[in-house]
């Protein structure tokens, strides 16, 4: 991206602001909705105090369940239901079997090695997770897919976790839509409603701590479980504090599970006897433990601002990498200024996704020589358990780096933290391996 001159920068940043002045409508602070602008005195950078929240009565729901969905809001709100409907644009998938092959060996038993590729746009949830060749018997799986699901759990309680996939599949009607993020008032005074009732459950009081426009987003791109007694989505954290990869494994490792045992795991790996664990995607934990977390929210840097010919300016719902977008972009000048963004931030993703290969296939040798080990019986039990705990958290701390989606533009210091805490135990674990 070529640096603009002194003159150029300065009349561009002039006509935004006129054009934020001149038009009637403004979004701001990841709120997305449309609003009107209060009369102002001068030209300077506008505040969530120089807007009024736009409020309508909500449409009737015309879905089967009571969720009043995005048709629903069409004629209010043409253009946020306009822009959410654009994220069938977002369809590339990377099969990352493919592109990592080792990953096949480190989560063998487990449905990750079967299917594993990329997620698509919010268009194709509902698509996508009925096609995985990885197993779902049971409803939980829909947890984040649509909000006819979260609406069935608000309505009936957790019991729906436990309900059978097909069955509940068939009752869902929507992709991820405006009750997601709004409830059913979608967004009405500016108001974000969390719908997942697990956040409030693991959170309580120390929601009010995130951002409501991280949290929304947060409420599914997070590192989650299901509950061992009723296969409940959980949050295995009560706070920001404890969302760090080190707070989340030990939440793991205390917990009592129903027969007695303790430390919670996703499946026991038949080669090597590790009772293993699965990270997801744990973005929002990875953002909020960055210095970006202070500045901004979600929706400020995936969530542009657009100008409607009838001069509307309204948050766009088509989401889009802040790399994308020259609105988004002027959001990282605040502190990094004439920086040319894309290429800063495609230089750190290469360095994490290198790191991650190189970890991701030291990792996958540690495994094969605690099969070996296993198979061959050359250790004692003691030994060998102590061979597959060290398996289990370098396993962990690779996978909270490799499935959380930015690729280290979240937060790349606590990407390759992870990484180096990752190749320390497959070290550790390698030497207590030796003959």
């Amino acid at each position: 991206m070529e640096k603009r001159t002194v003159l150029t920068k300065l009349l561009i940043a002039l006509v935004i602001v006129a054009l934020a002045v001149v038009f009637a409508g403004g979004i701001i602070g990841g709120k997305d909705m449309m609003y009107h602008l209060v009369n102002r005195g001068d030209l300077g950078p506008l505040t969530r105090d120089d807007i009024t929240y736009l409020s309508v009565e909500a449409p009737d729901p015309t879905s089967g369940d009571g969720t009043v969905n995005a048709s629903d809001w069409q004629e209010l709100y043409p253009y946020i239901v306009a822009t959410m409907g654009d994220n069938d644009k977002n369809a590339y998938v990377v099969d990352y079997l493919e592109q990592d092959p080792y990953l096949v060996n480190i989560y063998e038993g487990y449905g990750f090695a079967k299917d594993y590729g990329s997620a698509r746009g919010h268009a194709y949830t509902l698509t996508d997770v009925a096609k995985t060749q990885r197993p779902h018997a049971l409803a939980n799986c829909l947890t984040c897919k649509t909000p006819n699901f979260a609406k069935l759990v608000n309505d009936l309680g957790v019991s729906v976790y436990t309900m059978p996939f097909d069955e509940v599949m068939a009752m869902m009607e929507e992709d991820i839509s405006c009750y997601t993020c709004h409830g059913n008032n979608a967004g009405n005074g500016g108001e974000i409603v969390i719908t997942h009732s697990y956040v409030a459950k693991a959170l309580g009081e120390n929601m009010s701590a995130i951002d409501p426009s991280t949290l929304s987003c947060g409420q599914c791109h997070i590192e989650y479980y299901f509950t061992p007694a009723d296969k409940e989505t959980m949050m295995p954290y009560s706070s920001v504090a404890t969302m760090s990869p080190e707070a989340i494994l030990a939440y793991y490792d205390e917990m009592v599970l129903p027969d007695g045992t303790v430390g919670f795991y996703d499946w026991i790996q038949e080669s090597t006897g590790a009772r293993m664990l699965k990270a997801q995607h744990p973005e929002m934990e990875t953002f909020l433990a960055g210095k970006h977390a202070a500045l901004l929210n979600c929706a400020d840097c995936h969530m542009p601002m657009d100008q409607a010919e009838d001069g509307t300016i309204y948050h766009s719902h088509l989401l889009v990498s802040p790399l994308e977008n020259e609105m988004l972009l002027s959001n990282c000048a605040r502190c990094h200024g004439d920086t040319d963004m894309v290429t800063f931030v495609h230089r750190l993703q290469d360095r994490v996704t290198a790191r991650e290969t190189e970890v991701g296939n030291k990792l996958s040798d540690f495994k094969n020589a605690l099969a070996e080990a296993v198979q061959n019986g050359t250790l004692e039990e003691e030994s060998l358990d102590a061979a597959r705990k060290l398996y289990r958290e370098a396993q962990w701390f690779f996978d909270f780096c490799y499935v959380e989606n930015s690729e280290g533009a979240h937060n790349s210091e606590l990407s390759m933290r992870c990484l180096d805490v990752s190749e320390e135990r497959i070290t550790a674990g390698m030497s207590l391996l030796q003959p």
